[in-house]
Order: C-alpha cells, then structure tokens, then sequence
C-alpha cells in the first residue's frame, strides 16, 4: 500500500485510538463516541487500544482517563477530537507531539460560522506535522468490518412513554461506500440503509474538508476490497480537477453516485451557512460529473435506487429494455419512465415475437396477452407464464435489460414465481429489476425476496425504470471507456463468489 493510502488507512483500521473530549455525561458527543469504541471492543469487533481524554475524569467505562495525550505511554495512530473549538490547536499540538498519522474533528465553530483563522491554523499544525485531518465539523467515520465508530448518534433512544427505540442504526456490512460532506444527511442515509436492509462497508462525512477531501477518499476506496459502489454527497467541491482524474480512474472499476446539493440560488445560500461552501455552475458540476463517470442523480431516492441496482445487478450493454407485467397501467408507467430517461422499449424482433405465438397456441400463456414489448401476461398470469416470458426475453440478442412488473394481487399467481425468474435471470448476464406495489404484507413479502436473491425491487415502475437507468448509464460509459467486458467479468466471479459463500 502507498505511503498515502496506509496514512488513510489510520482513519479506518488504527491500532490505536485516543478520544478527546471523552466523558461520563451520557448526553454528550463524546461520551457517545468513545462508548462505541468501547462496545465494538468488547464485541471483539474493533481491535485496537483505546484511550479516553479528559483533564476531570479518572476512568470513563472502565478505561483510566488521561489528562491530555501527551500522557498517553503508547502510540497512536488516530485521535478523535469533541472539545469546543477554541481547544483544538492546543490539542493539535498535544497530537503532533505524540506523531500521530491522523484526526478526526468533530467539533464545529470554524469556516462554517466564518472563523477561517482558527482553521487555517489548525491545518497548519497539522501540515507540518504530517497529521492528516479530516473534518473539522464533521460525523467523523463508520467501518462495519473494524468496528470503528465515531458517530455521535446513540443506536436508541427512550421514548417519554418509556419505550426505549431504535434511533440511529448501525447498517449491516455490505458493499456500499458513503461519502458526505453532510454528516446529518450521512446519518440519515445510514438509518434508510439498514432500513431496507442494504450493507454498508465504510461511511465518511467530510464536514469542512479543510485537509482529506473527497477526490483522496475515492482513491482509498479504489482499493478498498470491500467497496463496490461508492455513494457522495457534495455541496461544493474545492479542488475539481483533483476529483475529476481521481474518479475518472475509479469508475472503470468502481460505480461512483452523486447527489449534488445547492442546485439553487437558496440550496446555494443554505449550503453556505452550513459547511461554508461556495457553490458553482449547476450544469458545470453536471458536465464535469459525466466527463469523469460519475453518475449524477436528482434526489436522495433515486440516490439509495441506483446504489442497490448497482451493486446486485450487472450494468446493461446497451438501451434496449424489455418490460413483463401482469398490469396493462404500471407496465405503461413504467414503459414512460424507461424512455423519458433514454432507454428504448422497442417492438420485439421477429423471433421472439414467434416464440410468444408459439407459447399462445400452446396455451401456456394468455391468447389475449399483449406480447409486443411490453409484455402484458393480464390477471390470469401464473407463476410459469413468468418463468417463460422472461426466458424468452432473456434469449433476445437484442434486450439488454428487463424490468419486471410483478403485481401480486392477481389470484392465480403464487410468490414461487420470484424464485422462477430469479433461476431464469441467474443463467444471463444483463440486468433485471423488478417492483410490486404496495406496503401490506404481500408487497414487502415479494420485495424482501426478490432483494435477497439479487433482484433489486422497488415500490413503483417509475423507480424501477430509474434503477434500470443507472444500470445503462453506467454500462454505455464503460463501452466508451473500453473496460465494460473486464468489468463484467469481475462483477459476475463476485456475485458467484457470494452465492457460494450464501449457500455454505
């Protein structure tokens, strides 16, 4: 690993943490933090030592306290600092003392609120040090392989009936990065993942990016083995050129999705008062974002839509998508939205079209189903029209992605079907998604399952046809690129590889 990566690396894998500003006050940021060191400890999940700082305690969860970090006898790799802001050169220079590789600030009241002095001159300590920093007024790290964990968001809170609940859960581990500038939104983002029950493998929130900014953790995470689709969040970027050559060589190896805030003249102010950033051209960030592969979304649901097809679903080699439903209306809806984002829901050629009368007469399919594209299999479907029609489709040499409508609510049809198409789907190399609509028990029933075997699935054909969109756009730029094919490969040996492991 380069010199600069395993400086990186500090912030995710340190054999040695010390919290600054650690305490016994349960309501405090910092007492949140270096319980969740302490937990992950005792689950055996973080590895490292762990040092509470705070010149008025003696032990804090049963870890002796030290008065400031130059009191610390061991190395340390990483310092995370939760004191008031006026504080931080001070410890700063405790850090630099100790040669530490890296810190954390949470504490806010720098750049944001106009106080660039005091930035600038911990940055400076920290440049001379060779301290890399990352914040300040940040979230800090989450890392669901070594436990560690600097949000200061406790996992539950008690209700004033009592009830205690879960209120900033920890997603499992998975293949999805997160990179934000807003810690509040990364929060969030981390509640709506372990929600749908989608895995995280590292989360970083930037806050000012006075020192590591987003350009330099794309580059860790090129090499991060458990990442396969990395998600940002940005308001303003400082140093373009630096992110676009860095993801411009991350995106022939790894999908890279953006959600840009500040579109407006007001996005823009609120984006100024909130981590001090200047934003510029919307269609520069826009054009930029594409020149590099970077793929720009609209909005936090969309954001969430095209990580999950990314990461369970090959990308498409090309634009034509066929659509099965057993519901003329969605299919429409969803035939609308795949051409509105420039997909292509051509007429089928000859050949399948010949397989599908061929199906008709021998009555395993409807005589009054619509079979021209999409493919309307009407409320007599069955769990075996499924299976056929997606065979078919499959085979066309001319489809290079399905969406598949599959309304539950038709009496003959029985949820075997999502296994069906899931063994048909598994034998091919181009994408699917899949949707039901609905929020009663059936709907999340059919979505859960198509989601555990691959199948990315949404609530509306509009939301399917956007994740499919992901998945073209994703694949047409690898074709520019020249590096689809290599892609493909490695994508289907992993998914492989997990189905094995799955299987164990």
């Amino acid at each position: 690993m380069e010199a600069s990566l395993k400086q990186l690396d500090a912030f995710f894998n340190p054999k040695s943490v010390a919290v600054v500003g650690a305490t016994k006050k349960i309501n405090k940021a910092g007492h949140v933090i270096f319980k969740n060191f302490v937990e992950n400890k005792r689950r055996g999940v973080f590895k490292g030592e762990i040092y509470p700082v705070n010149p008025h305690e003696d032990y804090i969860l049963g870890f002796p306290c030290y008065p400031k970090l130059t009191k610390i006898a061991g190395e340390l790799d990483l310092v995370v600092i939760v004191v008031p802001a006026n504080i931080v050169p001070e410890i700063m220079k405790d850090a630099a003392a100790k040669k530490v590789k890296a810190t954390v600030i949470i504490s806010s009241g720098f750049g944001e609120v106009g106080n660039h002095e005091l930035e600038r001159e911990v940055v400076a300590i920290a440049k001379k040090a060779g301290i890399r920093v990352l914040g300040p007024n940040c979230l800090g790290v989450y890392d669901s392989q070594t436990g560690v964990d600097m949000l200061f968001l406790p996992e539950t809170k008690i209700l004033t009936t009592g009830e205690e609940v879960v209120a900033t859960p920890r997603p499992m581990m998975g293949n999805i990065a997160i990179v934000t500038q807003s810690g509040a939104f990364g929060a969030s983002a981390l509640d709506y993942l372990a929600g749908r029950q989608m895995g995280v493998s590292k989360f970083v929130s930037f806050g000012n990016k006075s020192d590591v900014d987003e350009a330099e953790m794309l580059h860790y995470l090129l090499h991060d083995n458990e990442t396969k689709v990395i998600l940002l969040y940005v308001e303003d970027v400082k140093n373009g050129r630096a992110l676009i050559e860095a993801a411009s060589k991350i995106t022939c190896k790894k999908p890279v999705i953006a959600l840009k805030a500040g579109k407006t003249e007001a996005g823009a102010r609120a984006a100024a008062s909130h981590t001090g950033a200047i934003a510029g051209s919307d269609q520069v960030y826009t054009a930029a974002f594409t020149q590099a592969g970077i793929l720009r979304v609209r909005d936090m649901e969309e954001f969430f839509d095209a990580a999950k097809a990314l990461v369970m679903q090959p990308p498409a080699a090309g634009r034509n998508i066929a659509i099965i439903t057993d519901a003329g209306g969605p299919g429409i809806m969803a035939a609308d939205e795949c051409e509105l984002q420039g997909m292509i829901v051509k007429k089928f050629s000859e050949r399948t079209l010949q397989k599908f009368e061929r199906l008709k007469k021998e009555g395993k399919i409807p005589k009054f189903a619509a079979t021209t594209n999409p493919v309307d299999l009407t409320g007599s479907v069955t769990s075996e029209m499924y299976e056929l029609a997606a065979e078919v489709v499959f085979q066309d040499p001319e489809i290079h992605g399905v969406v598949l409508l599959g309304l539950h609510h038709t009496p003959a049809l029985q949820e075997d079907y999502i296994d069906k198409v899931a063994a048909v789907a598994s034998k091919h190399d181009k994408p699917i998604v899949a949707c039901d609509i609905g929020e009663t028990e059936m709907a999340l029933h059919v979505r859960s399952r198509f989601d555990k075997l691959g199948i990315p699935t949404y609530a509306s054909p509009e939301d399917a046809a956007r994740a499919m969109a992901a998945l073209v756009r994703y694949g047409l730029y690898l074709k520019k690129k020249g590096c689809f094919e290599e892609y493909l490969r490695n994508f289907l040996r992993e998914k492989r590889k997990r189905a094995t492991q799955q299987t164990r």
